[in-house]
């Protein structure tokens, strides 16, 4: 996992000069034109709105990173030569979107196989699995590319960008988890699912921080190709692959992700807290938006005990029966918590502790002390569902205010910008 598990799907680094994905939103007949119907009135949802303040400050951010990974020049040629191919008309954040969304299908399609991470697949789900990644990968890759290409970089789409990573992020470390059929070993998976999305959750912390992103000599794409050799693992090998157990270490197969996973934890946290501990741009010492260094630990945290204490002590182990739809339900909190440290980031804001991400999973842990007033598997799909809406409405709602600030499209390019197109293949974004 390394530092690279920090962000199974984060935006990669290019010249801090140049905006990532930062491309286009769809005027305010922007997102509302194009979710038009309920998700238009979604985006009403109640703490979503951004300030004028908050607007202008986004209008002027800047995005700014450093580090490369150790695969990522060896991968550079391919993306240079696959961004060629994409039409100009195409909008990125319409690339990111795409790939976001074959990353969850194909997850989907695998915890629909295997609900409790401890069945056998059949072999075209782990197959579909690392072409869905690999798909993602590469397009997550390219969008940035796209975006200096048609001249359509804005600030909505560094965090399109960032918000479509969180929610892969989810999907990756699930998928990866049910794919070595780590529900046999429930504290593992535990383990590995929240370690990773407490990774990325701090790699946007140690942003907030010191205004820039870091990236490892091992990391997203490392981490992702390592993913892809899993599922193709898991393909040729099925269950009695992942059951072996090594000579003189005793351990089944299954359990060397979750030892990658530990160290890959420690290591990118070492990392991440000696950025945070070391000061913030701020002043006095502080984040980029003047508030304590340590503010934004609070929301993590919070999500963190929360799915622990509801693992711990539901009456119906429901961890251990529903692990898929316990990780998305929770995964969903956090995806909406990282997007709301993103904007933070972007507009020098504060981040609020309140939040209405939190309703899903109190909900969950006050059932404990209700037990039998309705089944918990029930109030699980409800927390799913709940967490769920809240993301996509808060998502919604902050896109179409960008968009309708800066009078620009999501996704689609106005033909205009296309008259300059531009290559760029020296940035890794």
């Amino acid at each position: 996992m390394s530092s690279g598990h920090r962000s199974s799907l984060r935006s990669r680094p290019g010249n801090p000069e140049l905006d990532p994905q930062l491309d286009t939103g769809t005027t305010v007949a922007g997102v509302e034109g194009e979710v038009s119907g309920i998700l238009g009135r979604l985006a009403a949802w109640p703490g979503t709105r951004l300030s004028q303040q908050q607007l202008a400050v986004l209008k002027e951010h800047r995005y700014s990173s450093t580090g490369k990974s150790l695969l990522e020049p060896c991968m550079q040629p391919f993306w240079c030569w696959l961004v060629g191919r994409v039409p100009l008309w195409m909008a990125p954040n319409l690339i990111t979107v795409t790939g976001l969304l074959v990353n969850a299908v194909t997850t989907l399609a695998l915890v629909y196989h295997c609900p409790t991470a401890t069945e056998q697949a059949p072999t075209w789900v782990y197959l579909a699995c690392a072409l869905g990644l690999f798909i993602y990968q590469s397009l997550d890759a390219i969008d940035g590319k796209q975006a200096r290409r048609t001249n359509s970089s804005t600030p909505l789409g560094e965090l399109f960008d960032h918000g479509c990573d969180s929610l892969s992020t989810v999907f990756v470390i699930l998928g990866t988890c049910v794919g070595a059929q780590l529900g046999t070993h429930p504290d593992w998976m535990f383990f590995c699912c929240f370690a990773g999305i407490f990774m990325f959750y701090c790699a946007h912390w140690q942003t907030f921080v010191s205004g820039t992103l870091r990236f490892g000599i091992i990391d997203v794409t490392e981490v992702q190709l390592f993913i892809e050799v899993l599922y193709l693992l898991a393909a040729v090998g099925g269950t009695s692959f992942w059951q072996y157990v090594i000579p003189v270490l005793n351990i089944q197969i299954k359990i060397i992700p979750a030892l990658f996973t530990l160290l890959g934890a420690v290591f990118s946290c070492t990392n991440y807290f000696r950025v945070i501990f070391a000061g913030g741009i701020g002043k006095n010492g502080s984040t980029v938006a003047g508030t304590s260094v340590l503010s934004p630990g609070f929301h993590i945290a919070t999500v963190t005990a929360l799915a622990l204490a509801v693992y711990r002590t539901s009456p119906e182990q429901l961890f251990e029966t529903q692990p898929c739809l316990f990780v998305l339900a929770f995964g969903f909190v956090s995806a909406k918590l990282t997007n709301r440290l993103v904007v933070a980031h972007m507009t020098r804001s504060e981040l609020p502790r309140a939040d209405t991400a939190f309703s899903g999973p109190l909900l969950l842990l006050f059932s404990q002390f209700f037990h039998g007033f309705l089944p918990q598997h029930l109030l699980l799909w409800a927390g799913l569902g709940l967490s769920g809406l809240d993301l996509v409405c808060y998502c919604v709602s902050v896109c179409n205010q960008i968009a309708t600030h800066l009078n620009i499209r999501v996704f689609s390019i106005e033909m205009k910008k296309l008259s300059i197109p531009q290559q760029d293949c020296n940035n890794r974004h």
